[in-house]
């Protein structure tokens, strides 16, 4: 990853409305969009180079030209650009359950049990479970949001432990300690449902 503290300044900058600092920040920042994309999307069986590329490019789209955004610093810009590839993935899963079911919106409670390790592509079958996944990781956000972004980072942003802790500035310990408590409130969760 880029020193911190020049992606912070960069993003600063291109708040205040600098083109040049979205310039220089694109390549240091793409290049980490791109591996949090392809970390993600690697656990899939099936999955593609362009895939990958599909959906950061998508991520990196909604994140420039998205609204204007007062970046505080890297954390809350990948924090934001991991959120933006869950919405990405969770959309296109609830289109397709949509589809499957002719059109109608899915509804809570269609999925039993979902394997943070394990879960299938966003394209798959099972979409029921990413929609059912995001409503728990929404209702624990409101409860926790430093475990949500636990999870957002490393499930849907593919970071490691290590990268999770230096993106939230909290020791590699917290990060595990989160990650398990995430996991296990949201199997609770998901299983209640």
């Amino acid at each position: 990853m880029a020193a911190s503290s020049d992606i912070t300044l960069l993003l600063r900058a291109w708040s205040a409305g600098d083109g040049a600092a979205l310039e220089r920040l694109a390549p240091l920042v793409y290049d980490e969009l791109r591996r949090m994309a392809r970390g993600y999307l690697r656990r899939e069986r099936g999955c593609d180079l362009l895939e990958s590329r599909a959906l950061v490019h998508e991520a990196y789209v909604r994140l420039v030209e998205g609204a204007e955004v007062d970046w505080q610093d890297r954390t809350h810009f990948f924090a934001i650009a991991a959120r933006t590839m869950r919405r990405i993935l969770i959309d296109a899963a609830r289109a397709r359950a949509a589809e499957k079911r002719g059109g109608d919106a899915v509804r809570a409670g269609q999925a039993t049990a979902i394997d943070l390790d394990t879960l299938p592509a966003a394209d798959s079958a099972n979409a029921a479970e990413w929609c059912a996944l995001d409503d728990a990781l929404t209702a624990l956000a409101a409860l926790d949001p430093r475990r949500a972004q636990v999870v957002e980072l490393r499930f849907f942003g593919g970071l490691s432990v290590e990268e999770t802790a230096a993106v939230l500035e909290v020791s590699p310990q917290t990060v595990m300690r989160d990650w398990k408590l995430a996991r296990a409130w949201l199997g609770r969760e998901l299983t209640r449902q």
